[in-house]
């Protein structure tokens, strides 16, 4: 008999919630955008996937919103930064260091920018 936890274990993080393919950003990073739902601009700051598709981190004036990519409109601007960019993408595979059993290998789900500071979500 097959032990399908340890199969599953072994092999999850090859195989995205998402299918073969990472589904497009409505947009990009540091974008700014139009927010239907507060009809307000704000910027992009973060996007993470969730279980609806992805989900945005959007700075509006002293706000951050979370909303779905069908509440956004882009824009194309984006915003003038000095700041370092990400080191990892969406979707890429990294080593994780961490204590308990498991594979290392991880995928980048999410990414935000906070106080200057780049943050990462991983599966």
């Amino acid at each position: 008999m097959i032990n399908l936890v340890q199969t599953l274990e072994t092999c999850w993080y090859v195989s995205p919630p998402w299918g073969k393919e990472i589904p497009p950003l409505e947009v990009s990073l540091l974008e700014k955008v139009y927010v239907t739902t507060t009809k307000s601009f704000g910027y992009c700051c973060g996007v993470e996937w969730s279980a609806k598709g992805w989900s945005y981190e959007i700075v509006s004036g002293n706000d951050n919103l979370t909303v779905l990519g069908r509440e956004i409109i882009a824009t194309g601007n984006l915003q003038l930064v000095t700041k370092k960019k990400p080191v990892f993408r969406l979707g890429e595979l990294v080593e994780f260091r961490f204590h308990g059993d498991g594979p290392p290998a991880r995928i980048v789900q999410g990414i935000q920018l906070i106080c200057n500071s780049w943050f990462y979500c991983i599966e």
